[in-house]
């Protein structure tokens, strides 16, 4: 079902490095190294023990906390929109960064013959090695290829270099023009509800007629520059695709284009560029109570991100209508508007934080264990609810909870965590009729059963999970796995898909349920 969908997210390599002591490389290793897709219109479970980076992972992903390594694309916004100065950074040192690829690549050749020529005992020991020089040939070739595909193999790149700073010239004044639209809409919207209020009272309204028409004006140059700029950036594209044509038959340009996306690289945003797209991205928080500022109204707390991406101007009275329209699909009485948090049960606060979450209309929703605080009849409402606005509003979700049989009613599909790393991802049906990770297994064994005719018995894992400052080579379950052998201490495991849309790493996947039924 997920690879009929367009992907909205594709995190790749996230790492997530808290330091402790960075003159002694120590750092508590949240994030190490997460790769998954996450689609439209749908909930990603999120699971794991506590401790292992459920949150850390949805706050990375919406860049609360800077990523230090990896890749989170977005797709939905175009480049072309945000025009990211890294964007151009990457355009006009094209040449440079060809030479680092080819150095890259060298490297890795290099290392991976000394690799093969070595006995399996000693390929353990350097197997980190040749991922890391795999990762950085890999990385130098997408900081590239993600941008203009197949047109590093072009033969004179000063040419597309100049291309590409034209176009992003062009980007970059259409991201200055629909900033100054949105600005001029606003002007107009508001000197519109002007006019019709002073209509209705019975008010002077030549001065306010004039001032309407004015900004009507101003908002119609715009939309011509608007026009104008798209022209000349489609003008350029046409020569870029006319630079195509001379290496589309290059043998080696087939992978190079494959890899070319309109996508963009939340991690290389600068903070300003990143709060453009912050209306895209909301987060519900944890706990109900401390997420809520005591000091402002619950109208206050969902207007608040409406005034600062100049949704309204301060005192709109518009915005209150809006407001209310926000609390009533939420299940929040139009009276609770000017009640303060305080007066409110967890659900109802919960319900607010949702509200201030969707006041934005946004595309991606962070649910950072939105509902472990409540009671389990609350739990219920609450869930019901977001499953009721992902479908209304067309939501996709990152679900983070440790609780199983939540996740598994909400979820299409689920991911499951351990210390740091993603150890398996599947449709949640999928998941729990067939757990290929022996992690997932005890997860899911470890479930207690309501059915009193049932003898299964809960089994508790055992053993405690180690440090992430300082993790155990090899897989990281291994100290705590009932399959371990050696190749578990010495080498991590390669993430790969098992059965159809079936992903896991491990040595030893669970040979009972990697096979077709």
């Amino acid at each position: 079902m997920a690879n009929d969908k367009k992907v909205l997210l594709q995190i790749s390599g996230l790492k997530q490095y808290f330091p402790i002591n960075a003159r002694k490389n120590i750092y508590v290793r949240a994030n190490d190294g997460i790769s998954i897709d996450i689609y439209e219109g749908e909930a990603f479970g999120l699971v794991g023990e506590s401790g292992c980076g459920k949150s850390t992972l949805g706050r990375s992903v919406l860049q609360l906390y800077k990523q230090t390594d990896g890749r989170t694309m977005y797709f939905g916004r175009s480049i072309d929109e945000v025009a990211p100065k890294y964007a151009y950074d990457t355009f006009r040192t094209l040449t440079k960064r060809r030479e680092l690829i080819k150095e890259k690549q060298a490297k890795y050749d290099e290392f991976k013959k000394e690799y093969d020529s070595k006995s399996e005992k000693e390929q353990y020991e350097l197997h980190s090695r040749l991922v890391q020089l795999r990762k950085e040939a890999n990385d130098a070739i997408l900081d590239v290829t993600t941008l203009i595909g197949g047109l590093i193999l072009h033969p004179d790149l000063s040419k597309v270099e100049a291309l590409f700073c034209e176009i992003y010239k062009y980007g970059k004044e259409l991201r200055r023009a629909m900033d100054l639209r949105e600005l001029a809409q606003l002007d107009t919207d508001d000197a519109a509800f002007a006019l019709k209020k002073a209509e209705e009272e019975g008010k002077a309204t030549e001065g306010l007629k004039a001032k309407l028409e004015k900004n009507k004006a101003k908002l119609w140059a715009i939309d011509n520059n608007i026009e104008a700029i798209k022209r000349k950036s489609a003008e350029t594209y046409k020569k870029s695709e006319a630079f195509r044509k001379e290496v589309e038959n290059l043998p080696e340009n087939h992978e190079d284009e494959e890899h070319h996306s309109d996508g963009i690289d939340l991690a290389r945003l600068t903070y300003n560029e990143m709060r453009k797209l912050r209306s895209d991205m909301q987060l519900i928080f944890q706990d109900p109570y401390s997420s809520l500022n005591p000091r402002m109204t619950v109208g206050q707390i969902i207007g608040e991100g409406m005034l600062a991406h100049n949704y309204f101007r301060k005192n709109d009275e518009r915005m209150q209508n809006e407001v209310i329209r926000v609390m009533e699909e939420c299940g929040l009485a139009p009276y609770f508007l000017h009640r303060y948090p305080h007066q409110f049960s967890g659900g109802q606060r919960q319900r607010i934080g949702i509200a201030r979450s969707l006041a934005l209309r946004p595309k991606f929703v962070v649910c950072d264990e939105a509902v472990s605080a409540l009671d389990v009849s609350i739990q219920a409402q609450i869930i019901n609810l977001l499953q009721e606005l992902k479908e209304k509003q067309h939501l996709t979700y990152l679900f983070i909870t440790h609780d199983l049989s939540v996740v598994k009613f909400i979820s299409d599909r689920i991911g499951v965590m351990y210390l740091g790393n993603m150890v398996e991802t599947a449709a949640s049906e999928e998941l729990f009729a067939h757990p290929l990770h022996p992690y997932t297994e005890a997860l899911i064994n470890a479930i207690p059963t309501t059915d009193p005719d049932s003898s299964k018995q809960p089994e508790v894992l055992e053993g405690d999970i180690p440090s992430p400052v300082n993790p155990p080579k090899g897989c990281k379950f291994h100290t705590r796995c009932k399959y371990c052998t050696e190749i578990c201490t010495k080498v991590t495991p390669e993430w790969e898909e098992v059965r159809p849309n079936h992903f896991v790493a491990c040595h030893h996947i669970l040979e009972q349920n990697k096979k077709e039924i």
